[in-house]
């Protein structure tokens, strides 16, 4: 009996490690896509942060044409 029990013991150790490590892997391969996803959006964000400054600089420029504009009409207005 004891030899069964050890033998049984020794069977559940080595399936529990088996199932601990399949486990552990594929929380790896989930962390991993976790992380190139952030990495493109992180990206997104930057290239959408770096047109909205542009084009805040595109509007400064329009509004400042505008107001010359405005100003050569009143003085020849």
């Amino acid at each position: 009996m004891s030899g069964e029990v050890v033998g049984i013991l020794v069977t559940l150790i080595a399936v529990a490690g088996v199932t601990t490590s399949i486990i552990a892997y594929f929380r790896l391969q989930q962390h991993r896509a976790d992380a190139q996803a952030l990495t493109a959006y992180r990206e997104f964000a930057e290239q959408a942060v770096a047109e909205q400054r542009e084009l805040r600089a595109e509007v400064a420029e329009v509004h400042q044409r505008l107001k010359s504009v405005e100003e050569l009409l009143r003085s020849v207005g």
